[in-house]
């Protein structure tokens, strides 16, 4: 069976958020089994973003000397394994060293899936990264109906967390031992002296924007189902809606991003993303009631939707340094964020109250909003550039 190339990363993106997702649905579970609040489970979800963080900043060289497969395989299969263990030890501790093996492997997959398909992007002349990144919300989407509807069923955390992992393993393997390393581009050789990844003065716009996405992402992602218990008291199959109608509508318009993008170029499109993203965050902030809240959480999906992938375009086509460590670079920022949104947002939940947590994401927003408007092009198709046949050392 022929599989293009662009769809085995899409794969990736898939299996990756499915498993990820499905923790996620389950965090009410987790912090009931752990008795924890809402800072302190926070605090323990740090172990993903420390991961991620030395991950971003120093994998970059050992991605290019492994390949796109193996690194791949690690980046879904180790991430997918420890998440599924994580229920099964059930104390704050063992969560915390879990998360970080995890961190420390899902962010080598986010450089090796970012820069492959630039790659591809500069090799065929299409835009995919909207594409890719939409592929990552519609398994979320997949995974977080799916754990509102296993949640009402009474299905353990265990049992749910397991079986989506055997899907994962199974499926995703296949998908992924087909795997190639797409066509590096021609690089000076001062260029490949940069081996460790750090933003740069021109790299910090960019890292703004994909900070101000990726921290509503984070909100909408991991406190939805927290926020919709404890503001509106709902079933467990309504609290799971927000993260549902979140992973929707961000699925749909990054599926349908790259021609709008082509049309309009990048920085009209992350303008007005950012601002429904705003008006979403505010909506369920100041929310009287569930619906409200809900389409709140739906607005809030579809304004962060393409806004990183586009950062990551512009940061892997800058020609200051390797793809590799620029995308690993601005990953360290908005990457980790994603991360960082748990305990960050639980601390604002438990102190100041869970719907504050959702008003501190405009500042950012604005934040992203003006660096938009000043560090993205008007480019509305992706740059050739000549390219090596053989992959990168």
């Amino acid at each position: 069976m022929k599989v293009a190339p662009q769809h085995r990363l899409y794969a990736c993106f898939f299996f990756f958020a499915l498993i990820t997702g499905a923790f996620m649905s389950r965090l009410p579970d987790t912090q009931e089994v752990l008795g924890v609040s809402e800072g302190q489970l926070g605090l323990t979800m740090l172990g993903m973003s420390i991961g991620s963080l030395i991950s971003l900043t120093f994998a970059s060289p050992l991605i290019e000397r492994f390949g796109a497969r193996t690194t791949a395989f690690l980046g879904v299969l180790g991430p997918a394994l420890m998440l599924a263990l994580v229920p099964v030890f059930g104390t704050a501790p063992a969560m915390f060293g879990l998360l970080f093996v995890a961190g420390l492997m899902s962010g080598a997959l986010e450089i090796n899936l970012n820069v492959q398909i630039d790659r591809l992007e500069m090799q065929q002349g299409k835009r995919f990264m909207n594409r890719a990144h939409g592929f990552w919300s519609v398994g979320f989407f997949v995974t977080a109906l799916a754990g509102a509807m296993v949640r009402q069923s009474g299905l353990t955390a265990t049992m749910h967390m397991a079986l989506v992992a055997l899907v994962v393993f199974v499926v995703g393997g296949w998908l992924i031992s087909g795997i190639k390393d797409a066509p590096a581009p021609a690089r000076s050789p001062d260029v490949a002296q940069h081996r460790i990844a750090f933003p740069t003065l021109g790299l910090l716009p960019l890292c703004v924007i994909g900070f101000a996405a990726f921290l509503v992402e984070g909100a909408g992602i991991d406190w939805s189902a927290i926020y919709m218990r404890d503001v509106f008291a709902v079933e467990p199959f309504v609290g799971g809606l927000g993260l549902t109608l979140f992973a929707f509508f961000m699925a749909v318009m990054r599926l349908s991003a790259d021609p709008i993008v082509t049309r309009y170029g990048p920085r009209a499109v992350a303008v007005v993303l950012l601002s429904i993203a705003s008006f979403g965050a505010l909506l369920v902030g100041l929310a009287p009631l569930p619906w409200l809240a809900l389409l709140g959480f739906a607005l809030m999906g579809a304004g962060c939707s393409a806004v990183y992938p586009i950062a990551v375009s512009a940061a892997a086509q800058r020609t200051d340094r390797p793809a590799s460590v620029n995308v690993a670079a601005m990953g360290q920022v908005s990457f980790a964020v994603f991360f960082l949104a748990p305990p960050l947002l639980g601390f604002v939940a438990e102190y100041l109250g869970i719907r504050n947590s959702y008003l501190i994401c405009l500042p950012i927003l604005l934040a992203g909003l003006v660096a938009s408007a000043f560090a993205l092009g008007s480019r509305k198709a992706p740059p050739a550039a000549p390219v090596n046949v053989v992959p990168a050392e």
